[in-house]
């Protein structure tokens, strides 16, 4: 018997900028991957060990952080700021101070970049190696972030980018994180919301346990090479 073989149809790469696709890359339709069953519960009950770990093995690293801080830039070694979490509930974020004292209109409506003039020569190693992410752990342990997750934004600029990017405003299905898939695929700070945005909707549209473990892998192997996470 000879079999005909067919002819293969030409596929056109969609374009990098349609919402509904991830860098040329078809999307899949808007769902949550913690709704599998026990998938929230597991993956909160690993966020409690995990923090709880680091915050013990990462004490001396803090504070020495907290001391270089204090003697370099002066009293106000945590810096607190309202972020938005899962399902839109606001939480007070901790981060070790990087930037000169703002008043609280320019802090919370200014965005920042690496190149900011704000950032003190202690502050900028602290970004550089993003050690000034260390008390995000307490926030993980509280139940205010993940491990892994979009990062969380400022009210005002969820607000803007929510109305500017859809899809925004559906990356908050899943608890925000100290990192994420679209951190460790090189977008963080200065660069593409919607970018951002589409990677944090893969992200928990395809959520798993091992996903989550090899986005701390990479974010680790980043910390190594000193390029932030």
């Amino acid at each position: 018997m000879w079999l005909k073989k067919k002819k293969k149809k030409k596929t056109r790469t969609p374009a990098a900028g349609r919402p509904d696709h991830l860098w040329g890359f078809t999307a899949q339709p808007l769902r949550d991957g913690t709704d599998r069953p026990l998938g929230h519960g597991v993956k909160r009950a690993m966020d409690a060990v995990l923090a709880a770990v680091g915050l013990v093995l990462a004490a001396p690293v803090m504070a020495a952080c907290a001391l270089a801080v204090r003697v370099s830039d002066g009293p106000g070694v945590i810096f607190r700021q309202e972020r938005v979490g899962r399902h839109g509930r606001p939480f007070v974020l901790l981060k070790f101070r990087t930037l000169r004292p703002a008043d609280v209109q320019e802090s919370a409506t200014r965005w920042n970049v690496a190149s900011d003039g704000r950032l003190s020569r202690v502050g900028r190693m602290l970004r550089r190696t993003s050690l000034d992410e260390l008390p995000q752990l307490w926030n993980v342990l509280r139940g205010d972030m993940s491990m892994v997750g979009p990062r969380p934004e400022r009210p005002f600029f969820v607000a803007q980018f929510s109305r500017a990017h859809p899809g925004y405003q559906a990356r908050h299905r899943m608890p925000v994180g100290i990192t994420g898939l679209a951190q460790v695929n090189g977008l963080r700070g200065d660069t593409s919301i919607e970018e951002r945005a589409r990677f944090d909707n893969h992200y928990i549209e395809t959520w798993s346990l091992w996903q989550d473990a090899c986005v701390l892998a990479r974010t680790a192997g980043s910390l190594f090479r000193l390029g932030g996470s």
